[in-house]
């Protein structure tokens, strides 16, 4: 079964995740301002391309996502 939220199949070339490439050509304060964009982008656009709690999903995937990165920064 695809997961459309946390892992979409057509985000991925062989093993690497479309995700993980972005991460590391961005960096970290780079990455976090993707996610937060991101986020920005599917509460923007809830209900209006694909299901309204998809789009909320996906959108809190990627502030999660962004948090999780910042807490794994060594700083």
């Amino acid at each position: 079964m695809t997961d459309p939220v946390n892992h979409p199949p057509h985000y991925n070339v062989g093993n690497i995740e479309c995700i993980d490439a972005i991460r590391e050509a961005l960096g970290l304060a780079g990455f976090v301002a993707f996610c937060r964009g991101n986020a920005m982008k599917y509460a923007w656009r809830t209900g209006k391309k694909d299901a309204a709690e998809q789009d909320m999903r996906k959108g809190a995937w990627y502030l999660v996502r962004g948090a999780d990165e910042i807490a794994k920064d060594p700083k």
